[in-house]
Formats: structure tokens, C-alpha cells, sequence
């Protein structure tokens, strides 16, 4: 009987199991996603840049391309008690900046009867999420309703309210324009969050809302980082002419 070439039943050098295949695919895909993660980004910002997406007419376009762009901001050192929320009474009515901006956001504003400081309920058409919130004061109800700063305060800190004076700061964290009344859940979420990570849900509102930014940014001589400002450019390119709001 003739031998078997043993050959014939040695695998090929080159040869791979079903299983080693699959591995194989699987890591190509793991690399080809990172990297299209990484390039992504900057591919769509040219592609945005060069159809003309970061160009808006308007003040607020305008007032944002005078800003100063500054990349390297460091929020070390940052403390939200620095700013001295509620702490101040710059109109000298009594009240402290929440009662004054819940008393001017909402409607249908009800008083309790020791003043015309607390506001004991009232109606809010939230800006943020565009829904209808029933605002009533209360340990378990008030929250539903809380004071945002426009431009938030640990992103006025590292984009230099770092170096103001303590009166400096106190008066940018109770300073009425750059306060609104909005939804709790909503102003949670948006954190510290600049433009750049955060817009309202309601995009009707966008527009108004980077134009305050803007606003608050040029009264206060504050910078935006290149992310921001192409994120604020990109909302104003959905409105022209939009304007600065008016404090």
C-alpha cells in the first residue's frame, strides 16, 4: 500500500481558524472606528468652515469675532462661593437676585403676604425646553424651577474672572442679564457646559441663547475658545442679522 504523503494533513503556514478570522476583523474594525472617531471632528469642521457654516451676519456675530480667543483656559483654583450668588441687593428693593428674576420670568406671580420679595408661585414658559412649568415654592417644588447663568460661572472663571476683584465677581454672578428662570432638569444638565457641549433642547430658543452668551462675554471682557465661538457661529448662521438682547 502506498504511503501517505504526511504533508497533505499538515496545515499551511498561512492558514487561520474560523475563530482567528473573526478576532482578526474585529480588531481592524476597533481601529478603523478610533480613527474615524479622531479625524472625524476635524474633517466636519473644514467641511463646515468651507461651506460657509461658521460665517453669520448680525451684532452678535459681530460682537463674538471682536472676542479674544483663548485656548488654554484653566479652571483650577475655580470656587462657585466666589461669585457670591444671592449675597447682593444691587437695585435696593430688598430682594435678592432669585426673587428678582423668578418675580420678572414668570407670569401670574403670586407673593407671600410678609412681602413683595418671596415669590410664592408662578407660571414659567421655560426658554430651555420650551414647556409650561407651574412654579409653587415649596421644599420638594421650588428646585423645579431654578436661576441659570447664561454664561456659567466656573466658564466666566477660567475665561478671566479668574483676575477680577471679589466686588467684580459678586456683581457678574448677580447680574440680572446674564440670569434666567429655566427648567431644573435642563440647568443640571448644562452644568458649567459652554456652548460648545451644550445648547437648549428647544432650538427655537438657540439663537437668543448664544446671542446673550455673546452678550454677557462682551460686557464682562470675557474670552471663548475656538470650539465655542465655531459652535456660537454655527447656531447664528441658522439665524441672520440675529442681534445682541439688550439688558
Amino acid at each position: 500500500m502506498a504511503r501517505r504523503n504526511s504533508a497533505h494533513f499538515r496545515r499551511r503556514p498561512n492558514a487561520s481558524s474560523p475563530l482567528e478570522r473573526i478576532l482578526i476583523l474585529v480588531v481592524l474594525a476597533v481601529i478603523i472606528g478610533v480613527t474615524v472617531g479622531l479625524l472625524l471632528p476635524q474633517v466636519s469642521s473644514d467641511a463646515a468652515r468651507i461651506t460657509g457654516g461658521y460665517t453669520a451676519t448680525g451684532s452678535a456675530a459681530d460682537t463674538l469675532n471682536r472676542l479674544t480667543v483663548d485656548d488654554g483656559q484653566d479652571p483650577s483654583g475655580y470656587d462657585r462661593d466666589s461669585f457670591g450668588f444671592r449675597e447682593t441687593d444691587t437695585d435696593g428693593n430688598g430682594c435678592d437676585a432669585r426673587e428678582d428674576v423668578l418675580a420678572r420670568d414668570l407670569i401670574d406671580v403670586r407673593y407671600k403676604s410678609a412681602g413683595l420679595c418671596t415669590v410664592e408661585s408662578g407660571t414659567l414658559d421655560d426658554p430651555y425646553t420650551g414647556q409650561t412649568i407651574q412654579f409653587v415654592r415649596g421644599r420638594t417644588t421650588s428646585a423645579k424651577v431654578q436661576i441659570d447663568h447664561v454664561v456659567a460661572l466656573e466658564n466666566a472663571w477660567q475665561s478671566g474672572a479668574r483676575d477680577w476683584t471679589t466686588a467684580e465677581r459678586h456683581q457678574f454672578g448677580n447680574d440680572p442679564y446674564n440670569l434666567l428662570a429655566v427648567d431644573g432638569p435642563a440647568n443640571q444638565e448644562k452644568g458649567s457646559a459652554s456652548a460648545a457641549y451644550w445648547l437648549p433642547t428647544n432650538s427655537a430658543y438657540r439663537c437668543q441663547y448664544v446671542a446673550r452668551q455673546i452678550g454677557v462675554k462682551d460686557k464682562y471682557h470675557l474670552t471663548v475658545t475656538s470650539a465655542e465661538k465655531d459652535a456660537m457661529l454655527a447656531v447664528l448662521h441658522s439665524c441672520p442679522g440675529q442681534e445682541v438682547p439688550g439688558e
